[in-house]
């Protein structure tokens, strides 16, 4: 080869390595949900649980569309109807370097339904277990009251911690670092809160090793701002790409998305249980001494007056599913014959006549104003379209970390919220998080922030709980889910569908559960 052939050769390779792109090993992530805490138990919440996962583990994993598999756990298997035993991997290490034990697993269970001053404890998780005992170093025996068919979906959600590292730590120990002693493979360096969290390798990681030397993941919660540190290159990878520029980045050649649709449903949660609630005024302003909410007939006019087709749309550019139910269509435990509610404003006029409201009432609704794709200007939509019925509605949105520990603690009568992530799994799931009467004692209704109740409902969500059989636990399921609809419990509105920016060059595996984990980037 002649020396001109061969400096043109190297420069064209020189311009080859220089027009793709070159990753360092520290990646940046920017993330539309702003965590409360680093306390793997401190909220049981999917912006907490999705940052929780670089640090601890779960003794079984979640696949990318929810199925079950290995995790700290490498097998398991039932000894009888109520007792499960489970074989712990061996060789794991916590990230200070000492053993992984059966004592860690038995005290996580422990903490983590008793965190003080959780908005939303793991014990609707933890009750599952009557008792977790260790009977050997790497082996775990777990009792239930009775047969427990989703024990190892409740076992995919717990976060296990360092018995030595948190038998003393509080929340703040946590938030701190200091307790910040996990297995997962990625160790704790930084955090500040609203701002962002820094993560490094674990090289002594039991499972495949990370690419990423180092990871920043930065809150962004207004979508502008995180799609300008895109294109700007201050981050590599964003969640929760606004609908309104996912046409505009998509022909971006420095970049790439990948959607998926989610389990998240968004959709309305009313006071159904008080009779004087905080924000329902009769149409004259007057607080109601009768709350309207409670008549299912109310209800029911409230989610006819939504268009949910007009809000997908409109404001979500299609990028999401009207909702008829609590999960997306062809998950297990759904009914197949439940549709969106139909949009029919007259109809919502003539229910709330015959419930005794012609001239209407007035209510606020609450919501969030950083959580969801375009949670805001929703929330304005509804309002819109249930004032156009009769039923005159303010809008008041504020950060989730405000919103949904005043949520938590019942200050609002009509809440914009969504329900997803890896807590759904079954219909049955969320069905007993946001319907079941609630019950703190064996943490039922742990999300029933309306106060929902009604015991025939109660009667098939535990029989469901309680049924091995999978096809009899899909039809108990499915009965449950028909009846909590018909009675509107709550007003399911639409499904998300998750974009992820990214530069091109990497690539994502999109999860169902909306999870942003460094894990799933490559």
């Amino acid at each position: 080869m002649s020396k001109m052939k061969s400096a043109l050769l190297a420069c064209s390779l020189g311009l080859s390595v220089l027009t793709n792109p070159v990753f360092a090993k520290d990646l940046h992530i920017g993330l539309q949900a702003v965590i409360t805490s680093l306390d793997p138990h401190f909220f049981n919440t999917t912006q907490n649980n999705n940052m929780s996962r670089h640090f601890f583990e779960t003794l079984v994993k979640l696949g990318p569309h929810m199925e079950l598999q290995p995790g700290l756990a490498k097998d398991w298997k039932p000894i009888d109807k109520t007792t499960w035993e489970l074989t712990l991997r061996e060789n794991v290490k916590w990230h200070d370097g000492s053993p992984f034990t059966a004592e860690d697993v038995a005290f996580s269970f422990q903490r983590a339904p008793n965190v003080p001053n959780s908005p939303s404890s793991f014990a609707s998780i933890t009750k599952e277990a009557k008792e977790v005992r260790a009977t050997g170093p790497l082996t775990i025996r777990i009792t239930t009251d009775g047969p427990s068919p989703l024990l190892l979906n409740y076992l995919s959600l717990l976060p296990i911690i360092s018995k030595k590292h948190g038998e003393k730590a509080s929340t703040e120990d946590y938030n701190s670092g200091k307790a910040m002693v996990g297995t997962g493979p990625y160790k704790f360096s930084e955090y500040l809160p609203n701002n962002r969290v820094v993560a490094v390798r674990n090289d002594d990681y039991w499972g495949e090793k990370e690419p990423w030397t180092k990871v920043t993941f930065k809150f962004l919660s207004a979508g502008a701002p995180r799609v300008a540190a895109l294109l700007a290159g201050d981050v590599d990878l964003i969640d929760g790409v606004p609908p309104s520029d996912a046409d505009r980045l998509g022909k971006d050649a420095k970049l790439r998305l990948v959607s998926g649709l989610s389990n998240r449903m968004i959709y309305l949660h009313m006071d159904s249980s008080r009779d004087r609630s905080p924000f329902v005024l009769d149409s004259k302003g007057t607080p109601m001494d009768k709350n309207p909410l409670k008549d299912s007939r109310v209800r029911k006019a409230m989610s006819m007056a939504i268009n949910r087709d007009a809000i997908v749309g409109s404001l979500l550019d299609g990028r999401a599913t009207p909702a008829a139910q609590f999960m997306p269509m062809r998950s297990f435990g759904n009914s197949k014959d439940l549709r969106p509610e139909p949009f029919d404003a007259e109809g919502a006029k003539k229910l709330l006549a015959e419930a005794g409201y012609p001239n209407g009432f007035q209510i606020t609704l609450h919501g969030p104003n950083n959580r969801y794709v375009n949670d805001a200007a929703v929330a304005q939509v509804v309002a819109q379209l249930l004032t156009r019925v009769g039923i005159t509605t303010k809008v008041e949105t504020m950060p989730a970390s405000i919103y949904f520990t005043r949520a938590s603690k019942l200050d609002f009568s009509v809440m914009l919220l969504g329900w997803g992530g890896a807590d759904v799994q079954e219909a049955v799931m969320p069905l007993r998080s946001l319907v079941r009467t609630f019950d703190a004692k064996i943490g039922a209704g742990a999300a029933n922030r309306g106060r929902y109740s009604n015991p025939m409902l109660d009667k098939l969500i535990d029989q469901a709980m309680d049924t091995l059989d999978r096809t009899a636990r899909a039809e108990i399921s499915a009965k449950a889910t028909e009846l909590a609809i018909k009675d509107t419990a709550i007003v399911p509105m639409y499904f998300e569908q998750s974009t992820w920016g990214m530069k091109q060059g990497l690539k994502l595996q999109p999860r169902i559960d909306q999870y942003t984990m460094a894990m799933d980037i490559r």
